[in-house]
């Protein structure tokens, strides 16, 4: 990418965008396009062919999404499906009509079967029954990666599609139903300490095992990859190493300070058994990241203490 190049970043208020947004800048690239969502609604596909056709811009990092955990993703089955399709539809068509240069899709590796072989390899796409509770993301997600490769072979688009495996780090998301598992841990273990509480409660065996990657590294990788990857098909990303939530209830349990018991409820949905991307294609490309998880907590949680715990 030209250094005075126009950057459009869909999403840039979110924990993915945020994190490309301060990359680029620490790069040198200072043309980069942003609209709130109160700006631009990008479910309105007017909207958005409006705003492509006025501000034509040569690249595009599709961060945009409605997101959620697992009872968000059951529980808004309609909404995550329809909403997602339309913000990806309307951004990659007026990318095509407006020549953008490049264009990144960012997916999430819940798009892989429910009990696909792991670690996840990017050729398991589509061999088996996606996780139930959250359906309808990752069919709208594999919509995106199988638009962005349509365009490519139909109309010869320089688009590709990145697959990150679970995320957290600063501007994460805390709320105490919708978040992810990481940065609820970090809310509830937070909030225990603060109350003096005598225990908290995990949802699940805390069996299943995840892989994550802070937010900060994962821009780190979309950088390296709009500069050197130009291929069909998807990439994962992630550090191909994972854990327990009950190990990671405990690392975050200590990185916090909190003293009381943890406890599991086994009423609760544990969700995918194991989720392990495999990062071969990602290292053979050239890249690999560099903050490891407990470095990564602490820096999330002081993030959180920051900006999120006034008033918890």
């Amino acid at each position: 990418m030209e250094k005075d190049a126009k950057i459009y970043i869909a999403g840039h208020r979110g924990m993915v965008g945020s994190a490309i947004f301060r990359k680029l800048q620490k790069e040198g690239y200072n043309n980069i396009v942003t609209r709130t969502s109160a700006e631009l609604d990008l479910r309105v596909q007017q909207d958005v062919v409006d705003f492509f056709a006025a501000e034509k811009p040569d690249y595009v990092f599709l961060a945009a999404a409605k997101v959620g955990g697992i009872v968000a993703n059951n529980t808004y089955r309609a909404d995550f499906l329809y909403e997602n399709l339309q913000i990806q539809n309307n951004i990659i068509h007026s990318s095509y009509l407006n020549g953008v240069k490049k264009l990144m899709f960012l997916g999430s590796s819940c798009i892989y079967p429910k009990l696909a072989p792991q670690p996840l390899k990017e050729e398991y796409l589509l061999t088996g029954p996606l996780e139930p509770t959250n359906e309808p993301y990752a069919v709208a997600k594999i919509a995106g990666i199988k638009m962005c490769d349509a365009y490519r072979a139909q109309y010869g688009c320089n688009y590709i599609s990145v697959m990150p495996t679970n995320l957290y780090g600063y501007n994460d998301n805390y709320h105490p139903e919708n978040s992810h598992v990481l940065p609820a841990l970090i809310r509830r273990f937070h909030e225990a300490k603060v109350q003096n509480l005598p225990d908290v409660t995990i949802w699940g065996t805390g069996s299943p095992k995840r892989e994550f990657l802070f937010a900060d590294d994962l821009a780190e990788a979309c950088f390296y990859l709009m500069q050197n990857y130009d291929e069909q098909g998807l990439v994962n990303i992630g550090t191909g190493e994972d854990i327990s939530i009950k190990d990671l209830a405990f690392l975050v349990k200590d990185i916090i300070g909190y003293h009381g018991e943890i406890k599991f409820d086994t009423s609760r949905p544990d969700g995918t058994p194991r989720k392990l991307m495999d990062v071969t294609k990602l290292h053979s490309k050239g890249w690999k990241h560099t903050i490891e998880l407990p470095e990564g907590i602490e820096m999330a949680y002081q993030d959180f203490l920051s900006h999120k715990a006034k008033g918890v």
